[in-house]
């Protein structure tokens, strides 16, 4: 009797962790597929999709497998739909032949002017970067950039240095033609005009505040929202840099549906991790990002490791059609 008793208590015990860790899987899980950006607290959890998307696949297997139909069904069936939504980035979409002018575009978050200056010049010249955005640019790392050599493969720029986090700038193989195509944001994120041969190209170094600041995500929620959309009669555009998004955040993902691709998500590199780089905690996840026109075929994506900061820089290569 005391053994039945005793398996009873366990069986009820097993339920309760298994419903509680189910719960919290469809809070989160909801979170995403609703499109809910919400709190600073949800938007980081929003961050993490395809951790809990297999911990949602885990879950609901352990479920079935000791038998709590209900629980393990309902898990799973919302865990396929994550998967879904998130394993096609692992994937390369198939892409028609580029026909027109290859530009390489490199995008590199420095830390507030830590990063190597001189692997980040090797970086260029080893993947014959055109078109280079930098974010969190001071004076002292424009310096430091100018002696490993940046101006001799880069000769063109538009830089807005400062102090601190709030710098960025654009360096480019061709002339650069400083152009607004950002209201004002809380970081300063330039922006250009690239004469590209037989075609222009407009750049943007893209870095909205983080959204989960003690302040609240509002200021990253507005600066998302300021992110020029693609214009279909206007030059090709591309936004390249450290977005504080993932591909699950719906701020990114309204973006990519006015006209843009993302460089990783079309070569089967979108789930390759650039923040925090060299650390397992917290979770790795994929927020800086190239963004696109979707006239453009995309080549290559590659993620470079830069000493000295936290982020992965993030390199592709793509056709500009001629028009």
């Amino acid at each position: 009797m005391v053994d039945i008793e005793e398996r009873r208590t366990r069986r009820k015990g097993t339920t309760f962790l298994l419903v509680v860790a189910a719960i919290a899987f469809l809070l989160a899980a909801f979170t995403r597929l609703l499109g809910i950006d919400g709190t600073r607290h949800m938007l980081a959890t929003t961050a993490l999709t395809p951790y809990f998307t297999a911990a949602g696949v885990a879950l609901g297997a352990l479920a079935l497998l000791l038998r709590r139909w209900a629980v393990g069904t309902v898990t799973l069936l919302v865990a396929v739909v994550l998967v879904a939504a998130v394993a096609p980035r692992a994937f390369p979409d198939s892409r028609p032949v580029g026909v027109g002018q290859e530009v390489t575009v490199m995008a590199a978050n420095l830390l507030v002017g830590m990063a190597d200056a001189e692997v980040v010049v090797a970086a260029v010249k080893a993947h014959d970067v055109d078109v280079l955005t930098l974010q969190e640019l001071t004076p002292e790392m424009v310096r430091d950039l100018e002696r490993a050599g940046l101006a001799e493969v880069l000769p063109y720029r538009h830089f807005l240095d400062e102090p601190g986090g709030s710098g960025s700038g654009v360096a480019s193989r061709y002339p650069v033609f400083p152009r607004t195509l950002t209201p004002p944001s809380t970081l300063r994120q330039a922006g250009a005009l690239v004469d590209v041969p037989g075609e222009d190209l407009e750049v943007l170094s893209v870095h909205p505040l983080p959204p989960v600041v003690d302040a609240g995500p509002e200021n990253w929620q507005r600066d998302m929202a300021g992110l020029p959309e693609r214009e279909l009669d206007g030059p090709v555009r591309v936004l390249a840099g450290d977005f504080n998004a993932t591909l699950d955040h719906v701020g990114l993902r309204r973006l990519l549906n006015t006209g843009y691709v993302d460089a990783a998500d079309q070569v089967g590199a979108g789930l390759d991790p650039t923040w925090p780089s060299g650390a397992l905690w917290p979770p790795p996840v994929a927020i800086d990002h190239v963004l696109v026109d979707e006239r453009c075929p995309v080549e290559e994506f590659t993620v470079v490791d830069i000493p000295g900061s936290d982020h992965r820089a993030v390199v592709t290569r793509f056709v500009v059609p001629a028009r």
